[in-house]
């Protein structure tokens, strides 16, 4: 018995070991659920921030930005979204006290299909930042990975020295159109590509190496470091942790409080699922996209069509939710 607990005492949680093979982002607005499972980064969207903002303990965070909103001039819809912008950083500034790494801030979903105002909205925020003194490389600007999106990324990278984060992205034709762009990072949904097999195929249920979201973020990870490109890859929205296992070795993983939980009181023993020395040895067609053959590749990806026009839809309705909870305290 004695032996058994010193064994148990020695060994190493399937979180510290995947921390040791790919950097861990936690996938909450919760700063203090942040705190215990000690990320390197974090990752906020609308519907993240709606949740912390409905917590008792964040109220006083939300008060300041209803306060910054009123000092703004013009129309209430107008100081409204000065306090939106403001509550989102401000959420970002606490996060940053936690984590040594980057905050992916996200641009409001109504912008997806507006490059420039994307950009301009990009750019507020930035300064925003500047003003609680956080310089731009802590920051990731998330925007959704519409052609639009990927257009402003590009301004942004190029033009701006901003990095940008392309979320919402079901595609390998995204996927490649990002990292012809210059973008920092993508964040491939792993479980919303799964929630769209199981929902419209037979097979209800998928072996972790069989999921068609890890075999999605598995083939843009090779395709990466096969041709070497810069964009890095953070597999996002997992279901189990079976898929983050799968994934092991990726760039980046974004996993959300519940999970990070689960793979902490985990000890299996985790074997590296991805590598550049394996992604030299696929082969692997590289391919270009322009505007016009990216628009047709997700037109006939009727999966990731489905998935990003709900995700901005969904992440629109949030945003409106947590801009309805904001004029109420106006009042």
């Amino acid at each position: 018995m004695g032996n058994d607990r010193v064994i148990k005492k020695i060994k190493m949680s399937a979180l510290e070991q995947l921390k040791k093979i790919t950097t861990i982002v936690a996938d909450t607005g919760d700063f203090d659920a942040i705190n215990i499972y000690k990320p390197t980064d974090a990752t906020t969207n609308p519907s993240l921030i709606l949740s912390a903002s409905t917590m008792e303990r964040y109220q006083y965070i939300v008060k300041n930005a209803v306060e910054y909103g009123k000092k703004k001039e013009g129309s209430l819809e107008n100081k409204v979204s000065e306090a939106m912008d403001y509550l989102c950083v401000l959420f970002g500034c606490e996060i940053l006290k936690v984590v040594p790494g980057r905050v992916s801030t996200e641009i409001d979903a109504r912008l997806s299909f507006d490059t420039k105002k994307s950009v301009e909205k990009a750019l507020k925020l930035i300064d925003l930042y500047a003003s609680f003194g956080i310089k731009k490389d802590r920051i990731l600007i998330k925007l959704a990975s519409t052609w639009e999106g990927i257009k402003a990324a590009e301004i942004l990278e190029k033009q701006h020295g901003v990095h940008c984060n392309l979320t919402l992205l079901f595609s390998f034709a995204q996927a490649v159109a990002c990292a012809e762009a210059g973008v920092t990072l993508i964040s491939p949904f792993v479980g919303r590509i799964l929630d769209w097999y199981v929902a419209n195929t037979e097979t209800k249920k998928f072996e972790p190496k069989a999921d068609p979201g890890v075999i999605s973020v598995t083939n843009i990870y090779n395709y990466y470091k096969k041709y070497d490109y810069k964009t890095l890859v953070m597999g996002a929205s997992f279901r189990n942790i079976g898929e983050i296992k799968a994934l092991a070795g990726c760039d980046l993983l974004t996993i959300s409080p519940s999970l990070l939980k689960e793979l902490e009181n985990d000890d299996v023993v985790l074997e590296t699922a991805l590598s550049v020395s394996n992604a030299k040895l696929q082969d692997i067609q590289k391919i270009t996209i322009d505007e016009s053959r990216f628009r047709w590749l997700l037109n006939e990806d009727a999966m990731a069509t489905d998935k990003l026009s709900e995700g901005i839809r969904k992440f629109a309705v949030d945003t409106v939710k947590l801009e309805n909870v904001i004029k109420k305290l106006f009042a």
